[in-house]
């Protein structure tokens, strides 16, 4: 029963007290009306036009008539307002909670004040922390990925009901037996839709033996894609040699080296080339001595897919040979027409700037500057030559449907295919692929895999080989219709969750959020 209502500081206070004249123990269930005493007891509610409410709230402690139970007094409460202990009714509770999943700490506070809920961002979080997990069903067919926690050093792996595209639980690691003892713990997965990593496929097989293991067809063709990079990249040099236009042979140290030497002393100073030359040792180092990759992996705490290219390397520059592989700089495209001008006399930067910023440039004059500079001290340019496509946009002509390349483009791939029977070769394997897996033709994967190994193609063979140590979950995935898609997609909102959480996303928290949030 109100008493009365009052502004207090900017907050709305309610004198309330309980009509009931009886009250049931908590333990037995007994009703008692014998009051042992009274007091004041002050809650937080939800807030009425944007300002704060507090209730004080007159309660009574009740003796407990049954002589059988062991609680002597009990304190009464109030059905949807108060609860033991609680300082704040069930509904702001839950009105808190649900701020935090969808904001987390800080965010969410600032919000709740706006809304006349003042709360601290590390209260959000322990309400977070304190709701309890969602009720585990039986999933007929599960999803796994990893996701990092932190990138390169600590990754955790996400569990997705497929059938629901919701998360069902997060696991602290991508190990092998810690996903093997959730199968084990959670029987009935029929279908398991993995990526190509070995620990899923060994969890999988050891934890729930009698499931169909589906290899992601998204990871196939990223793989894929990878060995096509690498072969694009080892015979990049035949576009040059097959330019239309005469190569003049360069002078060492002339126009030409000049300007292709600033681009090589970032790419050899960059800290990817200085870690890769690091790691290499590393390996090779303990490879030496006679360790395995399982060893070197605890030793130096990367990756074991990290380790094995390492470890099969014939040297560095196998892993670094990326010849003009990198992203294409901005000024890449203008720089024919600025050697041609330049060689026409017209040698000042800020004029060619405007220029180019004329025909589309976005990068700063800063940058044709430097590009200019080497010719400045020769008093010479090399000849302008014609643009020869990056190996990352060949790579992309040739994983893309041609029917989605413009006219220039499919020019291009069919002068690049010309150039090379390797990479017309490498073209022509892709393109049936492409067919096989978004058609889901998996009886064609052998005859295909066949193919490849018939061709000079060593980066495919690799990709190849894979796929025989993983053939039936390949298979599966060629021919079966589950996709890893929505773990793709929660891996993702993972990603995203983390980011909003400001570092205080400790496995617990994320795990809580992940799973509640929806």
């Amino acid at each position: 029963m109100i008493e009365r209502v009052d502004e207090v500081r900017g907050s709305v206070r309610v004198w309330a007290r309980p009509r009931a004249q009886q009250a049931s123990c908590p333990r037995c269930q007994a009703r008692s009306g014998r009051v042992h005493c009274r007091y004041e007891r002050r809650l937080a509610d939800a807030a009425i036009a944007g300002r704060p409410v507090e209730i004080e709230l007159r309660v009574r402690r009740f003796v407990c008539e049954n002589a059988e139970c062991a609680a002597r007094t009990f304190a009464e409460q109030v059905p949807g307002l108060t609860t033991r202990h609680a300082r704040r009714s069930p509904l702001l509770r839950r009105m808190l909670e649900s701020i935090g999943l969808a904001l987390a700490g800080r965010a969410g506070a600032r919000l709740a004040e706006t809304l006349g809920l003042p709360v601290s961002r590390s209260t959000v979080l322990r309400l977070i922390r304190a709701l309890p997990d969602p009720e585990s069903a039986t999933v007929r067919v599960l999803g796994v990925d990893d996701f990092a926690l932190r990138r390169g050093h600590v990754y955790g792996t996400v569990l997705v009901d497929i059938d629901t595209r919701r998360p069902i639980d997060l696991l602290a690691d991508r190990e092998a037996a810690t996903f093997a003892g959730w199968l084990d713990e959670h029987p009935g997965a029929e279908v398991i839709c993995r990526d190509r990593a070995g620990a899923y496929a060994e969890g999988a097989s050891t934890g729930a033996p009698s499931a169909i293991q589906v290899a992601d067809r998204w990871h196939l063709w990223h793989n894929l894609a990878e060995r096509v990079e690498k072969t694009v990249a080892a015979h990049h040099g035949c576009l040059r040699a097959h330019d239309i236009r005469p190569e003049i042979p360069a002078a060492p140290g002339g126009p030409a080296d000049l300007a292709e030497a600033p681009e090589a002393r970032r790419r050899e100073g960059s800290a990817l080339v200085t870690r890769t030359r690091q790691r290499y040792e590393a390996v090779q180092a303990l490879k030496a001595q006679g360790a395995g990759i399982k060893t070197i992996m605890r030793e130096l705490r990367l990756a074991k897919e990290t380790v094995r290219r390492f470890y099969r390397a014939a040297n560095v520059e196998e892993l670094l040979a990326k010849p003009r592989s990198g992203r294409p700089s901005l000024l890449d495209r203008y720089k024919p027409y600025l050697l041609e001008r330049w060689n026409a006399g017209v040698t000042n930067a800020s004029a060619l700037y405007r220029e180019i910023s004329e025909q589309g440039y976005h990068g700063s004059q800063g940058g044709v500057a430097a590009y200019l500079a080497p010719f400045r001290e020769l008093a010479a340019a090399p000849p302008a030559e014609a643009v020869v496509p990056k190996v990352r946009q060949v790579v992309s002509w040739m994983l893309r449907n041609p029917a989605d390349l413009d006219d220039e483009q499919q020019l291009q791939l069919k002068q690049a295919r010309a150039s090379c029977p390797h990479l017309d070769a490498a073209a022509a394997h892709v393109a049936e692929f492409a067919q096989i897996l978004t058609g889901r033709h998996g009886e064609r994967l052998d005859a295909w895999m066949v193919g490849v190994n018939a061709d000079d193609l060593p980066h495919l063979h690799r990709f190849v080989a894979g796929l025989r140590r993983d053939h039936d979950a390949v298979l599966n995935g060629l021919t079966l219709p589950y996709s890893s898609g929505s773990v793709e997609g929660n891996v993702n909102r993972i990603k995203m969750i983390k980011r909003q959480m400001y570092g205080r996303a400790n496995f617990d928290l994320l795990r809580k959020r992940v799973l509640l949030a929806t």
